[in-house]
């Protein structure tokens, strides 16, 4: 087997991070593979996301997610809610209604 094959998903997604910072796809995906095991650096992934590519819209309901998991609510609220303005510029009501689910779901815990 090459070294290529025996990289971690994990490898792979930093390589691809540390080669181009503003792969979105890859950044999202390493900010996924992180957040069971290391939050603080998944937050930074999801936060560079939010603030450099603000228009990525599948970053809002797995960054909300991930901050209800933290016990940030709060904080989720705020993301859900920006989730919702950006994908209704969008016209992207698939994601609108996701956002919208997590948010209800987070008010009626609430």
């Amino acid at each position: 087997m090459s070294g290529e094959s025996e990289k971690t998903r994990r490898q792979f997604l930093e390589e691809a991070v540390g080669q181009q910072p503003d792969n979105t796809f890859a950044r999202y995906g390493l900010a996924l593979e992180l957040a069971g095991t290391e939050p603080a650096a998944a937050w930074t992934h999801f936060t560079y996301l939010l603030e450099h590519h603000p228009e990525y819209s599948a970053t809002y309901y797995q960054a909300g997610a991930f901050l209800v998991k933290q016990g940030k609510v709060e904080e989720a609220r705020k993301v859900l809610t920006s989730g919702l303005e950006v994908t209704g510029r969008q016209g992207n009501r698939h994601a609108q209604s996701e956002l919208q689910a997590a948010l209800d779901d987070l008010n009626d815990v609430l």
